[in-house]
């Protein structure tokens, strides 16, 4: 037997089935016109949203990082909760202006960034975290054609990154950003050039559950932005401090002490240097925000044995839930939370092996899961499904095509 990742707190039972914002599984599933489905839920991402604000410094803003899902409804939603909105393309971009968002609530950081982006962007009047010596100078040369003053920022690879976070993302050789002991001549270059100077993007990792970790890393880039500062001879007028807040997905995962991390950046804003003295200061975050409000829900179309195991065979699988079946930069594959959504109340009776429609032996949603008894026609609820889903697996797939996706 594999254990099940642990099951979000807010999901309720109603008559012995799973329920999201308190309607079953069952109704969503008729509601939306079948299966697949993510189903997001709107009270839980506001319950997380108030959670964090409570336990943040008031001084600092929360951004949300579209990458982690950018479904229409959803990013409309996030519009009113949030700060600011962090992208990664210009499609995103797009994306972004349809939602509502304002132009300087944006910020588009990403490697590779092409001329046509950067236009678009500067038009706009979108902050850029730019990535490299070159991307600024294409970002200044477009400026000057359009005869306007750019909003620029660096995004910094500092020396350090951050302990146990699932993707390092600073520290050593990166794609991302611009090595620190490069950063104060570029920023004083970029200042000198006529730029709306925006201050530092410092990213370093994702997906932690350790507290003191990132009390540790944040604590860097304040000292690391300080000093940066300092050597340039400039202002920082926004420091984005980067995110990193994990979920629990697998079996022992707990869930990470926000109130801890509060508390120690509040201690720090007490005792700023004079650089950083009118700084605005804010984190990104995607899946902390999203993550554990999505569910994703799949029918059993077929129940075989094969050599003495039981397999569940879903008409869903990895081109809508690729993270689950552990093929999104998982190194050992455990299972997520799952489980039979008619039966959320019931005691697991048997062990089987959950799997997608595909034809390809890596469609995999659980490995030797004990799980109520499950027959055709069952649904089967995936958690922790609101983050890197529906816009992160290959939809098309062997002619698969996309989910349903609702929010609720």
């Amino acid at each position: 037997m594999k254990p099940l990742g642990p099951i979000p707190p807010q999901f309720e039972t109603v008559d012995g089935e799973l329920a999201i914002s308190g309607r079953k599984a069952s109704a969503l599933v008729k509601e939306a016109g079948g299966t697949p489905l993510f189903v997001y839920s709107r009270t839980a991402m506001e319950r997380r949203m108030a959670d964090l604000r409570a336990a943040m410094p008031t001084r600092l803003a929360i951004h949300y990082a579209m990458k982690a899902n950018p479904y229409a409804p959803l990013l409309e939603m996030m519009a009113d909760m949030v700060d600011g909105l962090d992208i990664a393309s210009g499609g995103e971009l797009e994306l972004a202006r349809e939602a509502g968002y304002l132009p300087r609530e944006i910020s588009f950081a990403g490697p590779g960034k092409r001329d046509g982006e950067l236009t678009a962007a500067i038009r706009a009047g979108v902050t850029l975290n730019l990535e490299s010596e070159s991307e600024a100078d294409r970002a200044l040369d477009i400026a000057r054609a359009l005869g306007v003053a750019p909003r620029l920022a660096i995004r910094v690879n500092p020396s350090f990154e951050m302990r146990g976070s699932g993707m390092k993302m600073g520290g050593g050789a990166k794609p991302f950003g611009v090595d620190e002991d490069r950063v104060p001549a570029l920023a004083r270059r970029i200042v000198d050039a006529g730029a709306n100077w925006r201050g530092f993007h410092i990213y370093t990792g994702s997906q932690a559950l350790d507290a003191d970790a990132i009390i540790e890393t944040q604590g860097q880039v304040l000292d690391t932005a300080a000093r940066l500062a300092g050597e340039a001879g400039v202002e920082v007028p926004h420091l984005n401090m980067g995110g990193g807040f994990g979920i629990p997905y697998f079996d022992r995962d707990q869930p990470l002490d926000i109130a801890a991390i509060g508390a120690a950046l509040d201690r720090r804003f007490a005792a700023l240097p004079a650089v950083l003295a009118e700084t605005r200061f804010a984190i990104e975050l995607g899946r902390y925000l999203v993550g554990e409000a999505g569910v994703y829900l799949t029918r059993i179309v077929d129940r075989k044995v094969s050599h003495g195991t039981t397999f569940l065979v879903t008409d869903g699988g990895l081109h809508h839930q690729l993270a689950a079946s552990g093929n999104f930069g998982t190194v050992v594959r455990r299972n997520y939370p799952l489980a039979i959504a008619g039966k959320f109340a019931a005691a697991p009776e048997e062990e089987v092996n959950v799997v997608g429609c595909l034809c390809t032996p890596l469609d995999r949603l659980a490995e030797q899961a004990m799980l109520p008894r499950a027959d055709v026609g069952d649904l089967v609820a995936v958690f922790c499904a609101g983050a890197y889903g529906a816009s992160a697996s290959p939809a098309t797939f062997l002619g698969q095509g996309p989910a349903r996706e609702m929010l609720v």
